[in-house]
């Protein structure tokens, strides 16, 4: 869990704190944390509190995006630290189209996870 970079927060178009994720999942927030740890979701501090957001782009109703983990896994695997995964997933790629992360919420995540896999290269 980092304090995000203010060209980071500028590129993730909204965010969810950890209860407001908790609420959707129907868990309790010791649950989402567990995700956060797991390398399950990125968190970030952000806001005057400094509480822990996630981007709401990673989740999808009451469960994470399908794909999402894989890929985080891949990221940090090629050296990625979490704000560069985030400026990664949610930089626009016209060859996509859209950003990563956007892609992932469409269910495109095969192609995803195949451009996270060439960044070792």
């Amino acid at each position: 869990m980092t304090e995000i970079d203010v060209k980071i927060d500028a590129l993730v178009p909204a965010w969810l704190t950890l209860p407001d994720i908790a609420e959707q999942f129907g868990e309790v927030v010791t649950r989402v944390r567990q995700l956060v740890r797991d390398g399950q979701l990125i968190a970030v501090r952000r806001g005057e509190n400094r509480a822990l957001h996630v981007p709401a782009a990673f989740i999808d109703g009451d469960k994470i995006v399908k794909g999402l983990s894989g890929t985080l896994t891949l990221l940090r695997d090629d050296g990625f630290n979490d704000e560069e995964i985030l400026e990664w997933l949610f930089t626009p790629d016209p060859t996509l189209p859209g950003t990563p992360a956007q892609a992932l919420s469409e269910n495109r995540g095969t192609e995803v996870k195949r451009r996270a896999q060439a960044l070792a290269v």
